[in-house]
């Protein structure tokens, strides 16, 4: 099931970039950002209360507190860069660089989560490194 969620987002997150590429024309980066965070937080919250998860906002620990409001700074720089990006450059070669966060995360979850590091991973890593590379020169 993981992988049906999974694919759905690439989906989704495909389709995020080109809307925003033709939405971002003549608009700042940053209200740009501004404004589909707005529409996340919304449709975020909606979910909570449609599915009754509200009530766990009480047991949240606060070592999830913090890691969740990091994870959240991190989301909000990377938005405002991807943004920016966007805006200045070609979709079809920010994209592919943005996609290089698959690389970067294999390489933090070894180091900080002890996730294994296989020959596939590296293999997929180098790949998807090459592919970012052809695509973008």
């Amino acid at each position: 099931m993981w992988f049906i969620f999974a694919l759905l987002s690439a989906v989704f997150a495909a389709l995020t970039s080109i809307l925003a590429k033709i939405g971002i024309d003549g608009v700042n980066s940053n209200l740009a950002t501004a404004i589909r965070t707005v529409v996340v937080v919304g449709m975020s919250w909606a979910m909570v209360f449609i599915t009754g998860a509200q009530g766990g906002i009480t047991e949240i620990s606060k070592k999830s507190w913090i890691f969740l409001i990091l994870s959240g700074l991190a989301t909000g720089a990377s938005w405002l860069c991807y943004y920016k990006a966007l805006q200045i450059g070609d979709a079809s070669k920010v994209v592919p660089v943005d996609k290089l966060s698959v690389v970067f995360t294999v390489v933090l979850a070894f180091v900080f989560l002890h996730e294994q590091f296989t020959p596939k991973s590296i293999i997929g890593c180098l790949l998807i490194a090459a592919g970012t590379l052809l695509m973008v020169l």
